[in-house]
């Protein structure tokens, strides 16, 4: 796989060979989707990455809320603070 790889302001190419077993079939389909040339495959995995850290960082807010003080919200309210942030928006929106 090749790809730019920035270290302060230089990019340089690196060159990675991978080895699957995967699946005839799996492959095939992978293969008519273009998804495993080299550029699909960086994109894949850099979303993958992104997606990993994004659920790092959902787990890090969740337990941050989860220690707060105070009681959690009844979805009742939960609603309500919903409707009052719509309605609000609403009014914006139409210039009142």
């Amino acid at each position: 796989m090749t790809g730019p790889v920035t270290r302060g302001h230089v990019v340089s190419d690196m060159s990675v060979t991978i080895q699957l077993d995967l699946p005839e079939a799996l492959v095939k389909e992978a293969k008519a989707n273009g998804l495993l040339e080299s550029r699909r495959l960086g994109e894949l995995l850099n979303e993958e990455l992104r997606r990993g850290r994004a659920c790092k960082d959902l787990g890090r807010v969740l337990k941050e809320l989860h220690s707060l003080p105070g009681k959690p919200m009844s979805p009742e309210e939960i609603q309500a603070e919903i409707d009052a942030v719509r309605a609000q928006r609403r009014r914006r929106e139409s210039g009142h």
